[in-house]
């Protein structure tokens, strides 16, 4: 029987684990929610990482699993711009949540240490989205807990490490808007060294590294086999980008929109000369260490603003996207954090009297149109490939379609589009790349491209 790799996705809405067989299929899967958890004995740091309440879920899971005694191989996948904390006792001191207002009050210090774009290709970001300002923060605020650690983990490797106890740190991790990477050099920026956290962030290994068994106290708990490794893991955007990589021909050119909590659009053979600070561009590093144009929207929280609650419990259809043209309705950025168009305050027009529907169809049009106009400033070529919730979206693929209608866009699957790299990362031979047909021009695409053109032209006014 043909052996299972076990893929731990912990998304910043959501974490899942999931199944995977050689093949690519997924044999089973769980999920729930991944919220930060409130943490006033922690203060001034409010908000963490729910790291206990997640592993307490993934132990009774994998007890639970069908075939567990199948799995050989543990990959984890987390989100970016998040951390852990670990003692030299091995218990977590904290695990910070880049959305805490904490970040506010050291902001300032820190932008005045903080390498230029020029070195680390990481734009400066509000909150703790760069890793840095949270590395900064933990150093300023509470510097006794700060020299009690003995590890800073990037949150992939925080899984690594809690299955297999070794400490590792991967560039996936370390290159993506860090501000900690230098990725000309391929090594650690400036900042690292001179606020002296370099000891503190263990040996780098490559994201396929196998780190070694799953820890005997944990492989008893869920029931695992005693010959399951645990890879070093990597981060989840880059996942999504590594499944198409490993899949295709070394030299062809194209572009990745990864949906989920961010919508992040990675860019094969773009310029890095063309990346913008002040447009949430940078280059992330992918898991073959190579710098890659990348520049990304909050596209799952924004969706949700946009539709309102009504709206997300209805598919967007082509009747509801006629009645926000009919209505002249329009979505002007920004209604979340960071994004090409940070510091805007969001605002609808000629929303009102729209039907759940229509607000689907209206936040899904302006989740296009920021993709669209994010892969023109990128200045990508080749096909564009459409994975997570947007390719499952009925109007997403089309609306792209009819606004680059020079592109052939390819809906992919869902969180499922990691499986090439995960498998590819536990050391299996990828499954071929199949996608849906490319996806076809809505027929009011003259309409639609009119309609970004005024878009556009109000971002500017």
């Amino acid at each position: 029987m043909s052996a299972l790799v076990a893929v731990i996705d912990i998304g910043k809405t959501n974490a899942k684990l999931m199944l995977v067989e050689e093949s690519g299929r997924t044999l089973w899967s769980a999920e729930r929610p991944s919220p930060a958890v409130a943490t006033p004995d922690t203060a001034p740091f409010m908000k963490q990482l729910d790291v206990h309440g997640i592993e307490s879920w993934l132990i009774a899971q994998l007890a639970a699993a069908p075939d567990k005694h199948r799995i050989r191989a543990i990959v984890p996948v987390a989100h970016g711009a998040a951390m852990v904390l670990v003692g030299r006792d091995g218990a977590v001191l904290l695990a910070p949540d880049y959305e805490d207002s904490v970040y506010d009050s050291v902001l300032p210090a820190y932008r005045l240490v903080r390498p230029d774009f020029a070195e680390t290709l990481s734009p400066g970001l509000p909150a703790g989205l760069n890793l840095g300002t949270q590395i900064f923060a933990v150093q300023s605020l509470l510097p006794a807990l700060f020299l009690r650690t003995q590890y800073i983990l990037p949150y992939p490797q925080y899984w690594s490490y809690r299955l297999s106890g070794v400490a590792a740190s991967e560039v996936t991790s370390l290159g993506c808007h860090t501000d900690l990477w230098n990725p000309a050099k391929a090594g650690f920026s400036t900042l690292v060294a001179r606020q002296g956290w370099g000891p503190l962030i263990p040996p780098i290994h490559p994201a396929r590294a196998a780190l070694g068994p799953v820890r005997t106290e944990i492989v008893r708990a869920a029931g695992l086999p005693d010959d399951c490794t645990v890879i070093c893991g990597i981060h989840d955007s880059n996942a999504s980008y590594l499944s198409h990589r490993v899949a295709r021909d070394a030299a062809e050119n194209f572009s990745v929109v990864s949906s989920g909590t961010w919508c992040i659009i990675l860019a094969k053979g773009a310029d890095l000369a063309l990346l913008h600070e002040t447009e949430d561009m940078l280059a992330n590093v992918d898991a073959l260490g190579v710098p890659t144009p990348t520049a990304r929207f909050m596209g799952g929280r924004e969706y949700a603003a946009i539709a309102g609650e009504a709206g997300r419990a209805v598919p967007p259809d082509a009747p509801a996207l006629a009645e926000v043209l009919a209505a002249g309705a329009m979505a002007l950025p920004s209604f979340a954090l960071a994004g090409p168009c940070q510091g805007r305050e969001g605002k609808l027009i000629a929303d009102q009297g729209l039907s759940a529907a229509g607000r689907a169809a209206l936040a899904t049009l302006y989740c296009a149109l920021m993709a669209d106009f994010i892969l023109d400033h990128l200045g990508t070529a080749g096909a564009i490939l459409v994975d997570g919730p947007f390719a499952a979206n009925p109007l997403f693929p089309g609306l792209l379609a009819s606004l680059r209608p020079a592109d052939s866009v390819l809906p992919g699957g869902t969180r499922g589009g990691i499986t090439a790299a995960v498998l590819w990362l536990a050391g299996f031979a990828p499954p071929p790349e199949h996608h849906a047909a490319g996806a076809a021009p809505l027929p009011q695409a003259e309409d639609l491209r009119a309609y970004r053109d005024r878009w556009r032209d109000m971002l500017t006014a």
